[in-house]
């Protein structure tokens, strides 16, 4: 008997599609951003600066698992957006009630407001499209 091995389901078809993009951009937007201000003026704001880079790490890693299908991506990434939803709740409340602890602005600042709130918007979306990509269990 041959062992056949199951195409993984793909979570880039439909919303997925859009997530993927939208994920990318905030790759691409808070790794660049915080590269260049950890290389040039970090001592003014490590901690916001440092947030920002993890950040943009997390949005790599949840579209690497979008793009790479499968449920094992599909729970990582679910746990993925789960902890940049705390991360974004956490830090946007945070710079609200103490805002002299960030003398400068991160990604998920105010709940993301100088990213258009996207911040807090995507990974309440992705959640959601995550969860009804489930693969059924036979």
């Amino acid at each position: 008997m041959a062992v056949t091995e199951e195409k993984p389901t793909r979570l880039i078809s439909g919303p997925g599609v859009l997530l993927v993009w939208l994920y990318g951009v905030m790759v691409v937007g808070a790794v660049s951003r915080s590269a260049y201000q950890i290389a040039t003026e970090f001592d003014r704001a490590p901690l916001a600066y440092s947030l920002s880079a993890l950040a943009g790490i997390v949005y790599g890693f949840i579209t690497y698992t979008l793009v790479r299908g499968g449920e094992r991506a599909r729970r990582a990434a679910l746990v993925c957006c789960a902890a940049e939803l705390a991360g974004v709740l956490i830090v946007g409340t945070w710079t609200l009630v103490e805002p002299s602890a960030f003398p400068d602005a991160t990604v998920w600042s105010d709940y993301g407001m100088g990213y258009l709130f996207i911040p807090v918007l995507l990974p309440l979306s992705a959640i959601y499209w995550l969860r009804r990509a489930r693969t059924p269990k036979p």
